[in-house]
């Protein structure tokens, strides 16, 4: 599923393609991306056609186009993509929305899983998502406050990571990324977390994150690009996250893959110790 960082570069690609520009037509080719509006497929289009584009704005893993007073916004899920096209290019399959704007060029939203969608919030343009907390990038983030409510938390600190009330825009892999840089094993209590030590996760978070968003994102496949197409290379600069069997790059163990939830963490067994059990 795409994280901050490859939400935020397909946020970029379309702030230069999408800002100023009218939609002219839209054709819902599948409904289920526009389930959520109340008058369907027909009243998506009706509050769509002939609207300007303002800015491009996100949250978390959340993007929306601001029309004026109104908000489109777009969740990728698992496998969501925004594309610029010529009218002439070749469609790319499951493509599911078109847009064509007054420049003559395509917006297709593609979307092979359809777990993600647009969702249409009238009179809400600046924050259409506000149960999404801040991510480590907005100006008002403050490390040191969410580290203070993620210690008050009972829960792991990889739970608290992920936790999109506490701070958004970290999944699976950033997640594993930070830990794996501050030393941490996910199941350590966050209550057992110093001030410190909350903080340097935090900090981490985001310091790889900024790094993965310089490298275009974390691409494995073809299910994340941004619009025009191309994949992101920080998979190639990853220290923890899919690298089972491998060697850690900092004390040569071999790393490992334990089970987490209903998926998996990637760590080192020797620089990420299992925390001692509560008595």
């Amino acid at each position: 599923m795409p994280e901050l960082p490859e939400v935020e570069v397909v946020r970029r690609g379309l702030a230069g393609h999408l800002t100023g520009r009218r939609i002219d037509t839209v054709h819902v080719l599948h409904p289920r991306p526009v389930r959520s509006h109340p008058a369907g497929a027909e009243g998506m289009i009706g509050v769509l056609q002939g609207r300007t584009v303002d800015a491009i704005r996100r949250r978390g893993k959340y993007l929306w186009l601001v029309l004026d007073t109104d908000a489109l916004v777009a969740h990728l899920g698992m496998s969501g993509q925004f594309r610029i096209n010529d009218p002439s290019d070749e469609f790319a399959r499951n493509t599911r929305v078109l847009f064509t704007l007054d420049d003559g060029r395509q917006l297709r939203f593609v979307d092979q899983r359809m777990f993600g969608g647009l969702e249409w919030f009238p009179d809400r343009a600046q924050c259409p998502v506000p149960h999404i907390a801040l991510d480590p990038f907005d100006d008002a983030y403050d490390s040191v406050d969410v580290a203070r409510r993620m210690r008050a938390r009972r829960t792991t600190v990889k739970r608290a990571l992920l936790d999109q009330r506490l701070v958004s825009g970290i999944g699976n892999i950033y997640a594993d990324e930070a830990l794996w840089r501050a030393r941490l094993h996910f199941e350590n209590p966050t209550q057992r977390l110093t001030q410190r030590r909350a903080v340097e996760v935090l900090d981490q978070a985001r310091t790889v994150m900024a790094e993965a968003l310089e490298a275009g994102g974390t691409s494995f496949d073809s299910l994340y690009v941004n619009v025009n197409g191309e994949s992101g290379y920080f998979s190639r600069s990853l220290d923890a996250y899919g690298r089972e069997g491998l060697p850690c790059h900092r004390c040569g163990v071999p790393m490992v893959r334990r089970q987490f939830a209903n998926r998996g963490s990637f760590l080192c067994p020797k620089c990420q110790r299992m925390p001692r059990k509560v008595v």
